[in-house]
């Protein structure tokens, strides 16, 4: 086969995001991939529902040729087409990631002249994966400035283990391509906290709420207590925001039967802490959601609070698949990351 890249799916941190990240870059760039190992080191490796619910977006959206697409796989094989603007739907079939997903098909679909329309079903609000509120908030802004103007809707809550969420990706066609260059902050321009309930008791969203303020020295607000929203089944998280006039941090706590309300809470003010603690305006979500747009664009200049293993990892891949190298320098205010635009991206 020819011009189809090899990719050891072990490599980096192993998971999911490496096959995430090598869909995203065939249905964009239309080179094929085999991938070999997918999440070998997982308690259930291979291929799950969510895992095979990307590579078959990606496969629709391009038009490919798939062979491994099935539950439990650990090898794969992805041959893409044209990828193709329009109206598209996808259903996990499970609480798995609706936004993990959309990671596979976004970054072709966003490089195209015409509009596009992704519903997906299946989980909005999960503990490893970022939830809608991050997309629209914390990601969408960035990705407009380098060309990719996206539109996020949340059409109901989908929490584990009953799904049944709603998201919707609204693409425009894609602006002519602009470097990123984010290395401050600037000024402080706001902050909010929330906690959410979704058939469950009103009194557990208060107690979060009241610990996550208490934690952040912040004003309670009482319109952050949130309950009553649309969704199959229970789940609750705890949400903090603080704005910045060039970035926007989101930090999201989910809960759930092994945790208190107090718990959950302060896993969020943790997290959101350890931003405020730094400098650097990319927290360590946002540098892993940024680096494959960047190397498909005209790169960018970031400066962010650690180097992950999943930002390494997205590192590996873009070597394997454009030989060409992220350049980044560790220093007491940060980590800085020079993207350049990747040769035979466009």
């Amino acid at each position: 086969m020819p011009n189809v890249i090899a990719i050891d799916g072990t490599s980096g941190e192993g998971g999911g995001q490496l096959l995430r990240g090598a869909l995203a870059l065939a249905a964009a760039t239309g080179r094929g991939f085999r991938i070999d190992g997918i999440r070998r080191a997982r308690p259930r490796p291979g291929l799950l529902r969510q895992h095979l619910t990307a590579v078959l977006a990606a496969a629709a959206v391009c038009d490919a040729r798939v062979e491994g697409a099935e539950l439990g796989a650990t090898t794969l094989v992805f041959e893409p087409g044209a990828a193709r603007a329009g109206e598209h739907a996808f259903a996990i079939g499970s609480a798995g990631s609706c936004v993990l997903v959309l990671q596979a098909i976004v970054p072709a679909l966003a490089r195209l002249g015409a509009p596009s329309r992704v519903t997906i079903t299946g989980g909005t609000h999960n503990p490893l994966a970022p939830t809608f509120e991050y997309l629209r908030d914390v990601l969408a802004p960035q990705l407009a400035a380098i060309g990719w103007s996206i539109e996020y809707t949340l059409v109901r809550h989908g929490f584990y283990p009953a799904g049944g969420g709603e998201l919707v990706a609204a693409i425009a066609p894609a602006r002519a391509a602009t470097a990123l260059v984010l290395v401050e902050r600037g000024e402080r321009v706001g902050q909010g906290a929330r906690a959410v309930v979704s058939n469950l008791a009103g009194s557990i969203a208060a107690r979060q709420l009241a610990t996550l303020c208490a934690r952040l020295a912040w004003p309670m607000d009482p319109r952050g207590i949130v309950h009553g929203v649309p969704s199959p089944g229970p789940g609750t998280f705890s949400e903090a925001t603080v704005r910045y006039a060039n970035v926007t941090e989101l930090v999201t706590a989910i809960g759930d039967r092994e945790r208190s309300s107090d718990q959950v809470a302060n896993a969020c003010a943790d997290e959101l802490q350890r931003y405020l603690r730094s400098t650097a305006p990319v927290g360590e979500h946002l540098l892993d959601q940024l680096l494959l747009p960047l190397a498909l664009t005209a790169g960018g200049e970031l400066r962010a609070i650690a180097w992950t293993p999943h930002a390494e990892a997205q590192r590996l891949l873009l070597r394997t698949w454009f030989e060409q190298d992220i350049a980044v320098e560790r220093g007491e205010a940060g980590v800085h990351v020079r993207v350049p635009a990747m040769a035979g991206a466009a």
